[in-house]
Parts: structure tokens; sequence; C-alpha cells
């Protein structure tokens, strides 16, 4: 393929090294793979210049996806032809789909996260699992919620295999890191957010706060690691505790589960109380 630039490439190279995490940070740059992250990637960055900054293609995926080429050149996309090795380099995946865009990182401040007037908010505490946390990035733009935040030892929202988790949704709504979860909570409460721990040692099930109107209250759902939930502590800081009530036989949820229908009760709860209140002053 001549003319494409293979694994050896120093460019190539210095992408590659974006699948670690130091060096994302570093660079306030990573790597969304695959045809659907690289599509909302290109969108974005119609939206706002500068945001992807390279788009690596090999031919065979170039002669697939010919509109989305189209789309990047575009948007000011450099795109770069590179070889099937090369374009293997740069993925994760067993099965790469032959095309990557190197964005730039695209994170905000908590206080931008959250805006003037949030109504939910989805809170990853030490999750640490990327498959899940970018699956909750996917849920909560699904259900409308205001932001979703990586809180204290919680994975990367960067991480290759978060990335292709959210299926794009990385680029659809605020994304922000807060390292000390205490003082993030202090700020949620003073934004207005009822403080919401999920567990399933709480006394209070997701179908009794609903009746109890709990659900209609602008909403900041915390969750916790896959393997030992929330730290009491935050348990303890939270406004009320909920857990999802099992009603079959199964022991638990995994955190996505467990995210989409707590997302979903917030957001189906806020659609109800802004029909009611419309109906009131009609």
């Amino acid at each position: 393929m001549d003319g494409a630039l293979g694994e050896r490439s120093s460019r190539i190279a210095s992408a590659h090294r974006l699948l670690r995490r130091s060096r994302r940070v570093e660079a306030r740059e990573f790597l969304a793979e695959g045809v659907q992250a690289v599509t909302e990637a290109i969108a974005y960055a119609k939206e706002e210049p500068g945001s992807v900054l390279e788009l690596y293609v090999t031919a065979d995926a170039g002669q697939r996806h010919v509109e989305l080429v189209r789309a990047a050149f575009a948007a000011g996309v450099e795109v770069t032809q590179v070889t099937t090795r090369a374009a293997s380099f740069l993925s994760d995946t067993q099965a790469p789909q032959g095309i990557v865009a190197r964005c730039r990182m695209i994170d905000v401040s908590v206080a931008e996260a959250i805006g003037s007037a949030p109504k939910s908010v989805a809170v990853l505490v030490n999750a640490n699992d990327p498959g899940n946390a970018g699956t909750v990035v996917r849920l909560a733009d699904a259900s409308g919620a205001d932001a979703v935040i990586f809180a204290g030892e919680s994975v990367d929202a960067f991480n290759p295999k978060a990335v292709r988790a959210s299926a794009g949704s990385i680029f659809h709504l605020p994304l922000a890191r807060a390292t000390d979860v205490s003082e993030l909570l202090v700020e949620l409460a003073a934004a207005g957010l009822n403080l919401v721990a999920t567990t399933g040692a709480a006394e209070v099930d997701l179908d009794t706060a609903g009746d109890d109107g709990l659900l209609d209250l602008p909403t900041a759902w915390l969750f916790g690691s896959e393997a030992h939930g929330l730290p009491e502590h935050v348990i303890a800081a939270a406004d009320v505790a909920l857990k999802v009530p099992i009603h079959g036989k199964a022991e638990s949820l995994n955190l996505a589960t467990a995210a989409a229908v707590c997302l979903y009760a917030t957001a189906s709860a806020h659609r109800r109380a802004a029909k009611v209140q419309d109906q009131t002053h009609a």
C-alpha cells in the first residue's frame, strides 16, 4: 500500500502510546476506534473545530466508509491512510475496524459538567471496569442525564474499551473527573442535587422511592465499584440510600444494569412531574 503509514512510523508509534493512560493524561489526547465512535467524533468536530486531530484509515475501511472520510475532510480533520498492521497497532481489539480518530480530551470541570440547574447526574465512584463505565456513559446519554462524573479511583473515561462501550456517547454529554469524592458530594449538594447512594443493603427500594416522590427531585446517582460497591462514608454522606428491588432469584445486578434502571426511573419521574406541571398551568 504505497503512501500508507506503517506501524513503524513515528506518527503511528506516538498515537499507539495513547493506549496507555499515563500518555493520554500527559498528551491530553485519546483514541476513538471503530465506525460508530469515529462517526460521533467527526460530528462533534463539526461543532467544535480542533477536537479531532487526525483520522487514521486503511484503504479498505476508506472504501467502505467514503462518506465518513468525506465528513472528516469537511470538518477540517487531517486524514491519514495507514496499513492494516498500523491500524491494528492503534487498536486494543481482536478485530480492528481499520478506522481510528485521534482526539483532544473533552472532559470539563465538575462545575461546567453540572451547569446551573442540573436534573440528573451519574457519578461513578471507584468504578474500575472500563466496559461498564463506558456503558454507563451511553445509558446516561440515552436517559437524558446532564453529565457523568468519574470520581475517586474510577477508570479513565477515555480508556479505549470505555470509549467503545460508550458507542460515541462520550461526545454527547459532559464528562468530568473528581479525585476527592467528599468535596464532589459537597459541590453536587450545593448545586441542588439530591444525593442518592445505590447499595443492596439499603432499607428503601426504588419502587418505594418512586411512590414517595423522591425521584421527582434533581438527582445525583452514586454508583460504586463492581466488586465492592460504594464506600460506607459515601453512603453515609448521601441524602438517601436506595436499592434496586430484585423480584426474581438473581443475586444482584451488575453496575451497568443497575445504572440503567436507576437513570431511567429518574427520567420517567421527571417527565411525569413535568407533564403534571404543564397540565396544572394549562
